[in-house]
């Protein structure tokens, strides 16, 4: 019998075990099927210890309690387009907002006598925000784009965020109008679709299961934050034991940006594209009127409180304990303790908005609370 045969007969075998089982799936009722599936999902313990602490960062979110302010004027005889203000949430907003702003210079740049001489671009700012505004510019009208910026990633605020596809702690629900909240819908989705089109290693970009821990049955009628369309497959469990203790757990899709990954890949492309970036930092509005380029996106994030004198632009401090990444934690989870974030580059704890506090050094009580706050939570995993 030849090696051919021995293989094809092996295949053969291999096949018809392989079709009794699809049969045998086939035969079981939908929902005892999903269990058993459902079944299988491991969520592993997260090692929360002190010495596993790889560092300790800490941001200052541009909080807006009426939320962010995607507006234009006129600076002379160019135009300012103003992009910022997106409090806890600029990385998941940035495609949204920036593309909003984009927009609003559309009029301008076709309607002027001189088009070529329209076609310059500045872009204050090199963090989520202000890169994301230069590579749709790049994308949307022929011209020549300039990035200034005082930080450069890995050194922007942007750099620091915890990054998961998640709109929250961007405004006060009380403070904002109609309006906003219809331009803060349509920037989710326009955002959540332009990430889904990037996932993949090359931008840092993947989906994961979420898992909203939470401890009163009222909370699972809230809305998740942009419409619960933008979270595939979500469920709902009543499960205790299997979900740290808690009642209930809201489980979603979305997904997860590594911040080192995905700005620097943002960096990349607008250099290819023909971008140029100037080490600057601009003190007032004068400074910014003396640029050569006859269209400016304001960017600057928690500058603009300075620059532009918005009084209702306040930090939110937020600091992360970052531990030792560990391969086998393949979910995220929220709760009123905070937050956990898998990325290569650590395991991210969180969970602090300080309103209004505008210190960058790490907090040590802080770092306490943050730990001993998910120590708590994986208490309860015991030997899942």
């Amino acid at each position: 019998m030849s090696k051919h045969e021995i293989d094809r007969r092996a295949f053969l075998r291999g096949a018809a075990v392989t079709s009794a089982l699809v049969m045998a799936a086939r035969a079981l009722p939908l929902a005892p099927l999903a269990a058993a599936l459902d079944a299988e999902r491991h969520l592993a313990r997260v090692k929360v210890a002190r010495n596993r602490v790889i560092r300790t960062v800490v941001g200052l979110r541009p909080y807006r309690s009426e939320g962010f302010v995607i507006e234009a004027e006129r600076l002379g005889r160019k135009l300012l387009v103003h992009n910022y203000g997106h409090g806890g949430a600029g990385v998941t907003l940035s495609w949204g907002t920036s593309s909003l702003a984009v927009d609003l210079a559309r009029d301008f740049v076709q309607t002027r006598p001189d088009r070529s001489a329209n076609r310059r671009f500045a872009v204050l700012g090199c963090g989520v925000i202000g890169l994301s505004s230069a590579r749709l510019l790049q994308q949307r009208f022929p011209g020549i784009v300039s990035i200034y910026a005082k930080n450069l990633p890995p050194d922007t605020t942007s750099n620091i965020a915890g990054a998961l596809w998640y709109p929250t702690s961007s405004f006060d629900p009380e403070q904002v109008t109609a309006k906003f909240s219809e331009q803060f819908r349509v920037a989710c989705q326009l955002s959540n679709r332009a990430f889904q089109g990037l996932v993949g290693p090359d931008y840092g970009v993947r989906w994961t299961d979420t898992l909203e821990l939470i401890r009163n049955e009222a909370s699972l009628e809230r809305e998740l934050f942009g419409g619960a369309q933008l979270y595939p497959q979500t469920e709902i469990h009543r499960d205790p034991k299997r979900y740290f203790g808690f009642p209930f757990t809201r489980q979603f899709s979305t997904m997860m940006i590594e911040p080192h990954v995905y700005l620097r890949a943002l960096l990349r492309d607008f250099y290819i594209a023909g971008g140029k970036v100037v080490v600057k930092e601009f003190k007032n509005r004068q400074d910014i009127a003396r640029l050569r380029e006859s269209v400016i996106f304001n960017c600057t994030g928690l500058g603009s409180r300075a620059l532009f004198d918005d009084q209702k632009l306040i930090p939110v401090r937020g600091q992360l304990e970052v531990l030792l990444p560990q391969p086998e934690v393949d979910y995220c989870y929220i709760s009123g303790s905070g937050y956990m974030f898998p990325r290569r580059d650590g395991i991210i704890l969180g969970g602090t908005f300080d309103h209004d506090d505008w210190s960058l050094q790490p907090d040590p009580q802080q770092t306490t609370a943050i730990l001993e706050g998910h120590m708590e939570i994986m208490k309860q995993a015991g030997d899942q």
